[in-house]
């Protein structure tokens, strides 16, 4: 009986071992030489696609995934390798606006106001993925986020038909950088479930054109 307890326990643990494993590799396979953390090396595209988080951690302090994402995008533009900034991300409430903050911070750093456009409905990856061929009829893009970010959303971009490359926003070490890390094996899992099931978007809305 001890054994047979042993031998379910470690299929308990061997399966989704395997199924985390699996879905990791897919998507870093995919995302090789695709994503860059050069401006020199990066290929120019029209629109840079910034993926939302919040401007601060909930006990008040500044979110560093924010700040580095507001970087990289202005580095972008500086360069001469984006002509476009789509800003996706939460709106859930209008106490919360993702989108817009990452506009004021963006204007602040010196992209004109009408070269930012934004997707008030990128409630998750998938949505601003999708939303980015669909809503605002882009058939490329470069994504900007921190690397493990940026790989999981031009997976999701290849299976919606959008051209994507990724340019990746510093990143975050030490025990922050770790629980992020953490949940981005199970959010890989996700990936391929939402693929299997067909998942949409949570809204569409009418479509804007980038111009």
């Amino acid at each position: 009986m001890k054994k047979k307890l042993r031998y379910f326990i470690g299929l308990c643990i061997l399966i989704p071992a395997i199924l985390i494993f699996s879905c990791n590799f897919a998507i870093e396979s995919y995302a090789k030489n695709r994503t860059f953390s050069s401006v020199n090396k990066i290929p120019k595209k029209r629109v840079g696609l910034v993926l939302g988080t919040s401007k601060k951690l909930a006990n008040g302090r500044p979110n560093l995934y924010y700040s580095h994402r507001i970087k990289a995008t202005i580095e972008l533009y500086e360069a001469g390798k984006i002509e476009f900034v789509l800003v996706s991300g939460d709106n859930g409430s209008k106490y919360y606006n993702e989108p817009t903050t990452f506009k004021k911070d963006l204007i602040k750093g010196g992209i004109p106001s009408g070269k930012i456009f934004l997707d008030y409905a990128g409630f998750r990856t998938l949505d601003s993925m999708v939303r980015a061929k669909i809503v605002f009829g882009l058939d490329e893009v470069i994504v900007i986020s921190q690397e493990f970010h940026t790989e999981r959303a031009i997976y999701l971009a290849k299976h919606n038909e959008l051209d994507a490359i990724g340019y990746n926003a510093k990143d975050m070490t030490g025990a922050a950088g770790l629980k992020v890390r953490i949940r981005e094996y199970f959010a890989r899992v996700k990936v391929f479930l939402d693929l299997l099931l067909k998942t949409e978007p949570k809204f569409y809305g009418k479509k804007i054109e980038i111009r």
